[in-house]
């Protein structure tokens, strides 16, 4: 195993472990046992677990987008486009809970970096995702461009919403009396107008 290549093995391991034993099995002495390294090691490239989560997410936020773009790009007017890009956006969310509750939930409730700490992702890389996500849809919406960021962001921010009612009830174990098919099929009704 070469130096220069042990941060991204830490974080494939930390997909791997994510993806097969659960959010609750990511810890920096399982990944330093798959590694086959010390924990110091790990903790070496990426000091806290916000660190390892950083460096996971802006991988993860681009796939969001990148779905999110695919799924727009067909459309022929604003009524497809909503559909096509709720119905990404809450899939690809769906497909790996896990993922979802370590990109839009862990961050906020692991704290705040410390002072003086730069964070491995920045705001503008952060952006430039983000930038992409919102105006794949936006072209597609009316109004003026501000106006029609505003609506794509608010659509975004809806699904996000519906895709945390889902991991709620799986991590309770009680799910919803409704279908995902059907909130997601009721939620783009309400934003074509069709309700």
């Amino acid at each position: 195993m070469q130096d220069t290549n042990t941060n991204q093995k830490i974080l494939i391991i930390a997909r791997e472990i994510l993806a097969s034993e659960g959010l609750g099995a990511v810890s920096f002495d399982a990944i330093a046992r798959r590694l086959e390294r010390s924990k110091q090691a790990v903790l070496y490239w990426y000091p806290t677990k916000r660190d390892l989560l950083a460096a996971m997410f802006l991988p993860w936020l681009n796939a969001e987008m990148e779905a999110a773009e695919d799924a727009v790009s067909v459309a022929m007017n604003r009524d497809q486009a909503v559909s096509s890009f709720v119905t990404a956006i809450a899939g690809f969310h769906l497909e790996d809970l896990d993922r979802f509750r370590m990109m839009y939930l862990v961050p906020q409730t692991i704290g705040q970096k410390p002072q003086g700490r730069a964070s491995m992702v920045t705001g503008d890389e952060v952006y430039q995702v983000t930038n992409r996500l919102y105006g794949a849809l936006a072209g597609h919406l009316d109004g003026d461009n501000e106006t029609a960021r505003k609506a794509a962001v608010a659509i975004h921010s809806a699904v996000l919403g519906l895709v945390m009612m889902f991991a709620l009830t799986n991590a309770l174990q009680d799910p919803l009396k409704h279908s995902e098919t059907d909130l997601i099929e009721a939620m783009i009704a309400c934003l074509i107008g069709r309700n």
